[in-house]
């Protein structure tokens, strides 16, 4: 057995060596004959007339079929084809590379870095076992941590809204319980699997029926996600057990499939990272998976991506595509602490840009069980988001982005673990809101160099945080905001400098350090108010306060003491 293990690695070390994988980029559709009204669904027919996007588009257009076949001819094999980038994936040894290069019809060659790894199919995912009243509360949370009821009462449950899942598989989703209202209502619209090239994709991994489960599942007639009543559009374009660079291909090819089929919205929990990438290549323009998902907001598709499970390891940040512009990006909070989860990744990207966009719970309860990872809080934003677009039909991609984003608990307040925050139905339903601030009053530490921050209103003898804490967790309230102080220091190029949560004390105490940002800019969200000054104004100020009442406290020293002495001589 181990003579046989060794072989097969040897074999697939030749293998390697002698092919190599390419995008083969092409020139020209010239010549290629093309009618939308047949061959795009109906629905992608919708979304193309909302967006005023013209239904004759050349990247739309199929790739020249004699140059598929002259290129086919040439390679090992074909993995994929790209019609938004014209553009062929195949595998080739270096003598078929040269024979490629001297096609006539070639513009450009990418090679793709390729080396395989036992990886998952996607985000870590721990199955753990909740208690049957902890279960109950982090399930009805989980959507209602973002205000779902107020959806629901409203009717917006996705109806009508058509969702591409792209991942690992979906075994149970053609006979489980919590998916019988979906499938009765003949909801799965398509399915395809990208590995192996077939329909059936209810195998392998189970992983994308977790993540079906945070769109749409039902369990105990407790929704699990937002979108109970939307369409669905399943691809697996991973391979749960061997990873390599063809799953990127399968990925573009997936949203290409979902496009022409309908989609409004996609859900990839999925993330491009050490792999295949090195950190800087996270600038929202290196990969082409990345630019694929920036082209899928340009056709009126709203791409919603995991940020990833990499804020404990070497790599930290988020991964591709999660590093487009136009993917909204989602971040993981821990239900039972209510901030940013340690696994979840942060942003910004490697050329300095904000995400996350968004965060949700990280660790949820599914049709399979209780589980952990980023891969969650992903596709419960898209649920959530699919509410939105049946409520806004009339909004382009880029409208429901943008009012996403506003819809964050922590809005207009932004740092690189919680993005937004948490979308909340209730700027949707009841408009915007302005929240006060409450009343706080600063001082600064001269020898500690912090700013203190107190809440008024708050004795400090009440125990009042202490209680409420106690109260929050023993009644397992994970659907109700924590009041913690969010505060960040911004530099003048809009960087963040630092940022940080900070559990009040029971004296409402919060204590704010500045790392050689005297020409930034503070801002701090709590309750939902919103504050703003820069850094060095406030801190003059206070320093200027602090010494105008001592001197006033000095003069009626002074005073106090000329009485005394008045009196003094009075008396003899």
């Amino acid at each position: 057995m181990r003579f046989f293990v060794s072989l097969l690695f040897v074999t697939l070390s030749i293998g390697l060596s002698a092919q190599k994988r390419y995008w083969i980029f092409l020139k020209d559709k010239d010549g290629v004959a093309f009618d939308p009204l047949t061959y795009f669904d109906s629905k992608a027919i919708e979304r193309r007339v909302r967006e005023g996007i013209s239904l004759y588009d050349i990247t739309d257009y199929p790739l020249r079929e004699d140059y598929v076949q002259q290129v086919s001819s040439i390679c090992d094999s074909i993995s994929g084809v790209s019609r938004w980038f014209n553009a062929i994936a195949c595998k080739a040894t270096d003598q078929q590379l040269v024979a490629l290069k001297n096609l006539s019809f070639v513009k450009r060659i990418e090679e793709v870095y390729h080396f395989p790894v036992l990886a998952q199919a996607s985000d870590t995912t721990i199955i753990e076992t909740e208690s049957p009243d902890r279960e109950t509360s982090i399930l009805f949370a989980q959507t209602e941590r973002m205000q779902y009821s107020l959806l629901k009462e409203k009717g917006f449950t996705g109806k009508g809204v058509r969702v591409a899942i792209f991942d690992a598989g979906f075994p149970k989703v053609d006979d489980n319980a919590s998916f019988e209202h979906i499938r009765k209502n003949k909801r799965i619209i398509a399915t395809h699997d990208f590995v192996r090239n077939r329909e059936n994709v209810y195998r392998a991994s189970s992983h994308g029926t977790h993540v079906l489960s945070c769109i749409a599942g039902i369990k105990d007639s407790i929704p699990m996600g937002c979108a109970t009543d939307a369409e669905f559009l399943l691809a697996r374009t991973e391979n749960a057990f061997f990873e390599a660079k063809v799953e990127e291909d399968n990925w573009i090819e997936s949203l290409e499939w979902a496009d022409k089929m309908g989609a409004d919205i996609v859900n990839s929990s999925l993330g491009y990272t050490i792999q295949f990438y090195f950190r800087k290549d996270m600038d929202g323009q290196t990969s082409l998976i990345t630019k694929a998902a920036n082209m899928a907001l340009s056709k009126g598709i709203l791409v919603v991506n995991s940020a990833g499970n990499e804020g404990t390891n070497a790599w930290e940040i988020i991964g591709a595509p999660a590093d487009a512009d136009s993917v909204l990006t989602i971040g993981g909070i821990d239900p039972w602490t209510g901030y940013h989860t340690s696994f979840s990744s942060y942003g910004p990207t490697s050329d300095m840009r904000r995400k996350p966009n968004l965060c949700a719970f990280s660790n949820v309860i599914t049709a399979l069980g209780s589980n952990t990872g980023t891969s969650f809080s992903s596709p419960l934003v898209a649920g959530f988001a699919a509410c939105i677009r049946q409520m806004h039909p009339e909004w382009t991609a880029k409208q429901l982005f943008d009012e996403l984003e506003k819809s964050g608990d922590l809005f207009p307040y932004f740092d690189y673990a919680h993005g937004f925050g948490v979308p909340q139905a209730s700027y949707f339903t009841e408009g915007k809101k302005e929240y006060l601030m409450p009343p706080l009053r600063f001082e600064w530490d001269e020898e500690w160099e912090t700013l203190e921050l107190f809440e008024i209103n708050q004795p400090a003898d009440s125990l009042w945080f202490t209680n409420f804490k106690d109260d929050w967790i023993n009644q397992k309230r994970y659907a109700q905001p924590f009041p913690y102080f969010y505060w960040q220091l911004t530099k003048p190029d809009g960087t963040i400098s630092n940022y940080g949560v900070i559990e009040p004390s029971d004296d409402r105490t919060a204590t704010i350090s500045n790392e050689d940002c005297d020409d930034c800019l503070l801002r701090i969200t709590y309750k939902r108010g919103y504050f703003e000054r820069p850094w060095q104004e406030l801190i003059d100020k206070l320093i200027k306060q602090k010494a105008e009442e001592e001197s006033i406290e000095t003069l009626e020293e002074e005073i106090i003491e000329e009485e005394i002495e008045l009196e003094d001589n009075e008396h003899e």
